[in-house]
């Protein structure tokens, strides 16, 4: 089932959108697809969407102030331990895209970030998904999620 439009109003920041539609607010990144991302369908191969979905988490992170290599030197690490994707429409090469992320899901030791990439020049949507991560320390072993991690969810606009 395909979701509703995705309709981007411009927050005063440009690195933020609120979805018309839903009224959720997004940060919001732009990537160009390369040659190398597309298979011999000449399509983006299914895969590189958990690279873009990459992309857009360590941009919110970075324009949050708290670049992974931040997060990494306090002594904490974020691997995902699940993905979900959804396919709704390709992407080819050179086409241009946005990467909307927002972090949502808040646990004791786990985290979930949602995405949703649209198409530049108008708006459809290509693919919805999540990630979620669990809160490990230098050793491997799980821990709480660290204050600033905590600090920035709940400070992210709703």
């Amino acid at each position: 089932m395909r979701p509703k439009p995705f309709i981007a109003e411009l927050l005063d920041d440009s690195s933020y959108v609120r979805d018309k539609n839903s009224g959720i607010i997004w940060h919001r990144c732009e990537l160009r697809t390369l040659y190398v991302d597309t298979d011999r369908s000449q399509v983006v191969y299914h895969a590189n969407y958990l690279r873009y979905f990459e992309f857009g988490r360590a941009s919110l992170m970075r324009d949050l102030s708290y670049p992974y290599k931040a997060i990494e030197e306090s002594g904490y690490v974020y691997p995902i331990i699940q993905t979900g994707l959804n396919y709704y429409s390709p992407l080819f090469y050179d086409d241009l895209m946005y990467i909307q992320t927002r972090p949502t899901n808040l646990e004791l030791v786990k985290l979930q970030f949602d995405y949703l990439i649209t198409r530049a020049d108008n708006g459809e949507i290509v693919c919805t998904g999540f990630t979620k991560h669990c809160a490990i320390n230098g050793k491997g072993i799980p821990v709480e999620i660290d204050a600033k991690t905590i600090r920035l969810w709940q400070e992210f606009p709703r």
